[in-house]
């Protein structure tokens, strides 16, 4: 249950998958003709098969601030528990809304609650289901394979393993004999990896970070403020601080300029 899941936060996809759900039950009700909908004419399913596709894509879309807020509470990581929980929440919540709109709006309850789920909301649930299913698993690997190839990949000599972060998690880089020292975030807590290569290697692969010193590279975007204490040093976020030598704090303040204006 604390193995991780493909899950994607984009709103948009979910919108999409809300949409193709309630498209998905038009078609199951409107062919497979289950309860009484046998007995509608055209008229009347154009009529009423709509309401259940509608009350089907609402009862998604309600759960959505639900999982934006487990999502975010869980310093942005999904896992099967929180999957199923969702997924059983979309079924409850389903079967509360779907059985009020059948007794009161469509069929004025002459199916019992025990026939209604047995006639109807499981055979339901097992057709409809699965395109939920598929559709949020496929919209989480194809979120996480974006953020896979968006990761940059500081390589070491030799059997050493490498580190691939994506370069916004980066904070900085100390040299430390023939080792790096990588600061990087991770769920927003920082986190340390020491790989066996060289500084000037690292600056030369990614030009992009900022030099400050001998032994020092930045990301320029974790700047936080110049530390003034008489010393030539600044402050990245989480308050560490990094020295800057006056070979390159011509250079460093030129940058930083361009950063924050």
């Amino acid at each position: 249950m604390n193995k991780k899941y493909p899950f994607d936060p984009n709103l948009k996809h979910h919108l999409i998958i809300a949409l193709g759900f309630a498209v998905w039950i038009f078609i199951f009700l409107f062919f497979t003709e289950p309860l009484d909908i046998s007995v509608f004419n055209n008229a009347e399913k154009l009529t009423y098969l709509p309401l259940y596709s509608f009350a089907g894509a609402l009862v998604y879309l309600f759960i959505l601030p639900i999982q934006q807020w487990l999502f975010h509470k869980n310093d942005t990581k999904w896992f099967y528990r929180n999957e199923l929980f969702i997924l059983g929440l979309i079924i409850f919540i389903g079967l509360v809304v779907i059985r009020i709109l059948f007794v009161y709006v469509v069929n004025e309850g002459f199916y019992s609650l025990i026939n209604f789920i047995k006639i109807f909301y499981i055979p339901a649930i097992l057709t409809l289901f699965p395109i939920i299913i598929l559709s949020r698993w496929s919209f989480g690997r194809y979120y996480e394979k974006k953020i896979e190839d968006k990761k940059i990949e500081i390589k070491g000599n030799g059997n050493y393993e490498n580190l691939k972060i994506l370069m916004k998690d980066l904070v900085c880089i100390q040299s430390s004999d023939n080792y790096v020292e990588i600061t990087y975030l991770e769920f927003e807590a920082l986190k340390k990896a020491l790989i066996r290569t060289k500084i000037s290697t690292v600056k030369t692969t990614f030009p992009e970070l900022l030099q400050t010193h001998r032994s020092f590279l930045i990301n320029p975007s974790h700047f936080k403020q110049w530390n003034n204490n008489g010393k030539f040093e600044i402050l990245l976020i989480k308050d560490i601080k990094i020295p800057i030598s006056k070979t390159f704090i011509k250079n460093v303040k030129e940058i930083l300029n361009l950063t924050t204006n």
